[in-house]
């Protein structure tokens, strides 16, 4: 399967703010957003501005939400149709459906620093849903599902680590229980609940073009 597989803080740079890719690591002076404020390439520091067209300004936070989620460009537009298919307001159903991801739950549930940590840990079968183990990072979730790490697997450092550097509250829709690592789906998330780094309505209106 493609995925990107370049310098990360490099995708941060390029939308000018923190979307949180490496962990910890954006939160020290390590940030490359904090070292090099300024978009990567040769002319990124001394390039001449230009007035932003609205396309532009879409294509940002399309690119936003798109590297926030870790996802493929192919991947996004999938999801924008199954949102504009669902009853309800379309942007909001496309942050519900990333937000449903299972790399995302285990993430949020403060089980890695990272979507892209909590990707690995999936992928590598640490993971189960209602006790059967899920591999698929973009497994869908719903309401009520528990969410755990194997038994054999909640000692892995990257998870120790996880929950003591993390020190984050789970959102509303998530109860967490650090100590068995077990995160249970006690709601689908609203607008609200959902800390997100880019507008999803522009984001639909990119789509819609």
């Amino acid at each position: 399967m493609a995925r990107y597989t370049g310098p990360v803080c490099r995708l941060c740079r390029r939308e000018g703010r923190k979307l949180y890719l490496k962990g910890v690591r954006c939160m020290s002076p390590k940030c490359g957003v904090d070292k090099r404020p300024y978009a990567p390439g040769q002319f990124g520091q001394h390039g001449r501005r230009r007035r932003t067209s609205d396309f532009a300004l879409q294509l940002r936070q399309k690119q936003a939400l798109r590297v926030s989620y870790g996802l493929l460009e192919g991947q996004l537009s999938m999801y924008v149709v199954q949102a504009e298919r669902m009853p309800g307001v379309a942007g909001e159903n496309l942050l519900r459906l990333l937000e449903t991801r299972l790399d995302n739950v285990v993430y949020r549930a403060g089980m890695a620093t990272s979507r892209r940590e909590a990707r690995q840990l999936v992928r590598h079968r640490h993971v189960t849903v209602n006790d059967h183990p899920v591999n698929i990072p973009s497994f869908r979730v719903r309401a009520n599902d528990v969410v755990k790490v194997r038994e054999r697997d909640k000692n892995l450092v990257s998870v120790v680590h996880a929950i003591e550097v993390g020190a984050k509250i789970p959102p509303r829709w998530l109860t967490v229980d650090f100590e068995n690592r077990v995160a249970t789906v006690s709601d689908l998330p609203r607008r609200e609940d959902i800390d997100v780094q880019a507008d999803e309505q522009v984001v639909m209106e990119f789509y819609s073009r």
